[in-house]
């Protein structure tokens, strides 16, 4: 009968080792991650646009038809 080899894992730690990079590359990824979420910020700023000005649309003409609207508490007071 051959003999098995038995690997041996390595130990887990719940010790988390910080990924060194150079200063130029993190400086680089944290742009270049500020800047993707700029521009998600402002796409979402734009959707929220185009479903506001959609909605007014929508409560403009059911003003029109007579129908009231009761709209958030804010503008009631």
């Amino acid at each position: 009968m051959a003999k098995k080899k038995t690997e041996k894992k390595p130990e887990k730690t719940d010790e988390k080792k910080p990924v060194t990079m150079p200063r130029e590359v993190e400086i680089g990824f944290h742009q270049g991650a500020l800047n993707t979420l700029i521009n998600e910020r402002n796409g979402l700023v734009n959707m929220i646009r185009q479903i506001e000005s959609v909605m007014q649309a929508h409560l403009k003409r059911l003003e029109e038809l007579g129908v009231k609207v009761r709209r958030s508490s804010e503008e009631e007071k």
